[in-house]
């Protein structure tokens, strides 16, 4: 069974993030990339598919710039096969970048397509089912946990207050949350691996995009906490507060 990972770079969650001078991007001094953490999610599921077969093949697929060859990396010392940049502008469009993928997957013909639920900077949680649509594939999203049958793939997707279970055939889209696939840590060998593992680059098949940032800002700074008294002879200001000045109740 082949595999293909869809993954994206995106800033350190940890990262102080600071505007950039035009307003509309962050500032890139400083930032440290990774591989976007529900895409870890995916990567491993891929993994351990094709453990359990015995056989099959896991290529990481990203579209990006020179840089996004890191990423893949780190997604190729986790244990995927192979590699592929699409080479092209990572925007805001959703829509664009489900279409770059699909012009190469859909020559592929993979079994399985894996994302992340949703990239670490955008959260838009679009591009899984935009690609599903595109390759005119079954498509099951925020997946925990999922089995494989030879014609069919049995998702666990987290739904409010429960877990949804669906069945589709194959080959489908699955888009990854956090449930039974805790990534793995990279060893030291699978980083020297990596460095020998294939790496292709090849233009993406982009199209312009629909969707322009206007503005960009950090959210306001919170205001100073206020001790209004201590114990429950506190709770009557509490409540007046709450009531006059917060509005809340």
């Amino acid at each position: 069974m082949n595999i293909i990972v869809c993954v994206k770079r995106v800033p350190d969650t940890e990262t102080r993030i600071r505007v950039g001078d035009d307003g509309t991007s962050i500032d890139p001094s400083g930032v440290k990339y990774v591989l976007s953490p529900y895409d870890e999610f995916a990567v491993e599921a891929a993994l351990r598919v094709r453990e359990a077969r015995g056989e099959g093949e896991v290529t990481v697929v990203t579209l990006g710039d020179d840089a996004s060859q890191e990423t893949l990396r780190s997604a190729l010392a986790m244990g995927a096969d192979k590699a592929l940049l699409l080479q092209g502008e990572a925007t805001a469009d959703g829509l664009a970048t489900a279409r770059a993928l699909a012009a190469e997957i859909e020559t592929a013909d993979p079994s399985l397509v894996l994302l992340g639920v949703k990239a670490a900077d955008d959260d838009q949680q679009q591009v899984g089912p935009m690609l599903a649509t595109l390759l005119g594939r079954p498509c099951a999203t925020a997946v925990s946990g999922f089995e494989l049958s030879d014609a069919s793939v049995t998702c666990h997707s987290e739904v409010e207050g429960g877990t949804q279970v669906l069945e589709l055939p194959l080959p489908a889209v699955l888009t990854i949350t956090k449930g039974e696939y805790e990534p793995r840590y990279a060893s030291l060998k699978g980083i020297m691996a990596a460095k020998r593992k294939p790496l292709e680059t090849k233009e993406a098949q982009t199209a312009p995009s629909r969707l322009r940032v206007r503005t960009m800002e950090l959210p306001p700074e919170r205001s100073a906490g206020r001790i209004v008294g201590e114990g429950p002879d506190a709770v009557p200001e509490l409540v007046r507060l709450l009531r006059e000045e917060a509005n809340v109740l």
